[in-house]
């Protein structure tokens, strides 16, 4: 049996992401930083919102709450 890979996120580093997060919830920012675990380090990030967008800063995001990923 193959071991599953962990995407190259070399690529994107620097560049506008787009996660939807579980729960719902879906933000914006640049990536700056990962791990092994895919635990994402992103700035200048936006938070949608029902009630209109919030700018949240840095966040840190563990890797198994990230359900989908976009490229600006």
């Amino acid at each position: 049996m193959s071991k599953a890979h962990p995407p190259d996120l070399k690529k994107f580093m620097d560049k506008k992401l787009s996660l939807r997060l579980n729960g719902g919830r879906c933000v914006q920012g640049t990536l700056w930083g990962f791990d092994p675990f895919i635990n994402l380090v992103l700035v200048n990030v936006w938070r949608w919102q029902l009630m209109g967008n919030k700018n949240i800063g840095m966040v840190v995001i563990q890797g198994n709450n990230v359900v989908l990923e976009a490229l600006e």
